[in-house]
């Protein structure tokens, strides 16, 4: 059943000016299953990713052998790897899961304040061990995700796990917080905010910290990660959609509407690819556009040792291309 939304009124930042992208030609690599939202770069160059009916799946750095390595029972999201070698999961339905070398999964932290997370979504971990992730909401699931969008009601949060098992609220109250990356020296987080357009930052140096925004992103940001080249990688689910943007600010009873019309007459993201990458002082490096017919929303975005990998909630394949020289 279809939950109810109340949407709230928000105002939109003015969307940035039109700009010239570097294009970019991707290859992409099918995968058995629908939606691999994210993925982690083994150093065999092999690619781990999660699909929609729970498994986790390994494919090689050639993209010709795909292999099966476990199933959450969930929706794995974001993937992480942890300092023994054992795979960080954000499931979505049952919070942080750990998957060790033998395909063996393990929940590390379901609940939050006795309250099970909604939408585990993304993390980074620490030299000495510390988590820091994201529970995107708490009225709407995966599943409803555009629910969130539309009702904007800004019940996001940013954590941080230690290794003791101690869990800070490190922000809350947002809209839709999603990607997170600690900076190169580990003084600062970075956190996308899907349904605030931007890339905001934290000092972790304090207690009392309020984020900062860094940059406004040219659409709806996703999955964050930290490159081998240095950069901040952003994925670009989609570009600003007039309509949402037009009903943000307007009587809620239009997103209500939308929000109940058939899926196929709701918003939906552009069949186009955009990536970004920022240097630790907010400083825009790339800027990449690019489609394809068989890739399209971009929810999370790797690079090391020259390529970058890219993946998608909404499609049946990651896809790769060389990192930009310039």
């Amino acid at each position: 059943m279809k939950s109810r939304i109340e949407p709230v009124r928000w105002t939109p930042p003015p969307a940035p000016p039109a700009r010239e992208a570097e294009s970019i030609t991707v290859e992409v690599v099918a995968v058995p299953g629908h939606g691999p939202e994210d993925t982690l770069i083994d150093e065999d160059g092999s690619v781990l990713t999660g699909l929609s009916d729970g498994r986790i799946l390994r494919v090689s750095a050639d993209g010709l052998t795909i292999t099966t390595l476990a199933d959450t029972g969930g929706r794995p999201l974001g993937l992480e790897w942890l300092a023994d070698g054992t795979v960080l999961i954000c499931d979505a339905n049952r919070g942080l899961l750990t998957m060790d070398r033998d395909g063996r999964v393990s929940t590390l932290l379901g609940e939050i304040a006795g309250q099970p997370m909604r939408f585990c979504n993304n993390a980074d971990v620490a030299d000495d061990g510390t988590i820091y992730f994201t529970n995107s909401s708490t009225r709407f699931g995966v599943h409803e995700w555009m629910a969130d969008l539309l009702e904007h009601s800004s019940t996001g949060s940013v954590y941080r796990l230690r290794p003791d098992g101690e869990v800070t609220e490190l922000v809350t109250g947002r809209p839709f917080p999603n990607g997170v990356a600690l900076s190169g020296d580990q003084r600062t987080l970075f956190f996308a905010e899907t349904a605030g357009y931007g890339l905001f930052k934290l000092d972790l140096t304090t207690d009392d910290a309020v984020p900062e925004l860094v940059a406004p992103i040219p659409g709806l940001p996703d999955n964050i990660s930290r490159g081998s080249d240095g950069l901040i990688w952003v994925a670009i689910g989609s570009p600003r959609n007039a309509v949402l943007d037009t009903l943000l600010p307007k009587a809620p009873v239009f997103r209500k509407l939308v929000w109940n019309l058939p899926d196929a007459l709701k918003p939906k993201p552009a069949d186009i690819i955009e990536i970004q990458a920022y240097d630790d002082a907010g400083h825009l490096v790339h800027d990449l556009r690019g489609t394809h017919p068989q890739f399209k929303m971009p929810t999370g975005v790797r690079e090391r040792d020259g390529k970058v990998w890219i993946s998608s909630l909404g499609s049946t394949a990651i896809a790769h291309f060389p990192t930009p020289t310039a």
